[in-house]
């Protein structure tokens, strides 16, 4: 269990972060890039959460726990991606659970004719954005992995999330109807 007595400790004053391994980086290096887009993709879920209720909103919830271990899975580094005690990874069973939420959602949905634009309902234009924040995490983490190791699961994860808020979106605009389509070329 984590306990935090006290907010700041000085020790970043320097421009550096401690890792989970006790290891320092700097604090714009790629891998604080990749961990920062994770957390910018957490709060714009709970952004989004606020605008949501019921089963929706315990979903996102859920997100953003594994969002947490994300976060904890990119502040590890090496290349021994097995969880353990002592160890945060992101698994297999959590893309699944992603994939089948996907998956389910897109059952009710119409199939698509057009791209949409991010936008319908609140909640909806919320989970886009959320959405969005997904994507460059993930470009974040792609650039991370061109020069480190990063887990394999948690690079599914993270493109399964933002699959799986587009779903989301559509699903939250009407099963789809509210969807605001693109029009290409129409304001030429």
């Amino acid at each position: 269990m984590v306990k935090l007595n006290r907010i700041y400790t000085r020790t970043g004053d320097d421009g550096t972060t401690g890792l989970v391994d006790g290891s320092r980086c700097s604090k714009h290096v790629v891998r604080m890039e990749a961990i920062g887009a994770v957390d910018e993709a957490n709060s714009a879920l709970g952004f989004a959460a606020c605008a949501l209720d019921g089963e929706t909103a315990r979903t996102i919830a859920r997100i953003q726990n594994d969002l947490f271990d994300l976060g904890a899975d990119l502040a590890t580094p090496g290349s021994d991606f097995v969880p353990s005690e002592m160890v945060l990874r992101i698994v297999m069973a959590q893309v699944d659970w992603l994939e089948q939420a996907i998956d389910a959602a897109n059952e009710r949905l119409e199939p698509l004719t057009s791209f949409v634009l991010p936008g319908g309902g609140e909640g909806a234009a919320r989970i886009h954005l959320a959405r969005a924040c997904a994507r460059r995490a993930e470009r974040e983490m792609v650039a991370l992995a061109a020069t480190e190791p990063v887990n394999p699961a948690a690079l599914a994860y993270i493109n399964r999330l933002s699959d799986y808020l587009f779903v989301l979106a559509r699903v939250l605009n009407d099963h789809g109807r509210a969807d605001v389509k693109w029009v290409p070329g129409a304001n030429r």
